[in-house]
């Protein structure tokens, strides 16, 4: 059953005539648009896809089994197919859906029902079809050859900067189309910092470096975290890297669908906690990867699903201690009943320049 029929079964659940869908990387699931403008409108037995005039030609290259509208006046045409569909009853992701353009909508079609519902359509997508797992197989490919570059030139004196721009340039030279989110890379104390983004900061001989960074390949996400040192490390920072390597590596062997998001979340932070570092793990072990580089689900102890077969999730812990600096090892792995695929080739144990 595709996905549109998944949500045309939602519909009769919910007893709506429609659902209206804005959020772009739902769109591009459910349409292959790739274009930075569109919006959906399904009915019982229609699919509706509207854009503006720059992408008429793109859509419809792209798009297939929708109606494609060509959008002169956003609300003109959105009222336009409400009307001539006989819709009364609508559906909306509240999750992405501004209060504003409700209150417009609401405004203009006063005889129309809108039913908020959340993460519909991200609980769908939380499965990837082949050739998504192939797309994040490749950009994981990509990053790993990426990582492999910065390796051979990384050394004391370079800004975290300089490093964040050696990744971008490589990414696609190798063949993505862009980051799929601003490279981290946070050195020294700054490791401290989950989303140290790149700084000015010169990495310096005795520190340690932790690098987090993915890439676009045709709309799919890879993101890969390494820790590396610069010269012989602190024997704190070095016992550290072995308590997030153990626990990088049984989360991922535990990783399989018989666990739900905080099980194993658990398996990972039981470990760090077991070796009096929990309050310096605060943040969840992962998340759901795709068109988006954090999708559903989340992978932490806010969160308790079930872990879906062929779902793409992040497995990263992390110890980050202030004025000292910190370590995260992170790989893109897919789930299965009787395991994990791991994506991501990259070593991880400590590697020391």
């Amino acid at each position: 059953m595709s996905r549109i029929e998944k949500i045309r079964e939602l519909m009769v659940k919910n007893s709506l005539d429609g659902f209206f869908i804005n959020y772009l990387p739902n769109i591009r699931y459910l349409s292959n648009f790739s274009g930075s403008s569109a919006s959906l409108i399904l009915t019982r037995n229609k699919n509706f896809f509207i854009t503006d005039f720059r992408y008429k030609d793109q859509s419809h290259t792209e798009v297939k089994e929708f109606e494609i509208v060509i959008n002169y006046n956003n609300m003109t045409e959105f009222r336009n197919i409400i009307e001539n569909e006989g819709i009364k009853k609508i559906g909306f992701e509240s999750t992405h859906l501004t209060y504003n353009s409700l209150i417009n909508a609401k405004e203009q079609l006063p005889g129309t029902e809108f039913i908020p519902l959340k993460d519909e359509i991200e609980k769908l997508t939380m499965t990837k079809l082949p050739g998504e797992i192939d797309k994040i197989r490749k950009a994981a490919e990509i990053s790993d050859k990426v990582f492999s570059k910065i390796l051979e030139m990384l050394k004391p004196g370079m800004k975290e900067l300089d490093v964040a721009a050696e990744i971008t340039y490589f990414h696609q030279k190798f063949g993505a189309s862009q980051d799929s989110f601003n490279p981290i890379i946070a050195s020294g104390r700054r490791g401290a910092l989950p989303h140290g983004r790149a700084s000015a900061k010169v990495i310096e001989n005795g520190e340690m470096v932790t690098i987090d960074f993915g890439c676009t390949y045709e709309g799919f996400c890879s993101d890969i975290t390494r820790t590396v040192s610069m010269g012989k490390p602190k024997d704190d920072l070095k016992k550290i890297y072995g308590i997030v390597y153990e626990a990088q590596i049984k989360a991922v062997e535990s990783a399989s669908t018989k666990l739900t998001s905080k099980q194993l979340d658990s398996v990972a932070r039981d470990l760090i906690n077991s070796k009096g570092y929990g309050e310096n793990f605060g943040h969840g072990l992962g998340h759901g990867l795709g068109i988006d580089v954090h999708e559903l689900p989340s992978v932490s102890q806010r969160m308790e699903i079930p872990l879906v077969e062929n779902s793409v999730v992040t497995i990263e812990p992390g110890i980050y201690i202030e004025n000292l600096g910190g370590v995260r090892i992170e790989d893109d792995i897919v789930l299965h009943s009787g395991g994990c695929e791991v994506l991501n080739k990259s070593p991880k144990e400590l590697i020391i320049l």
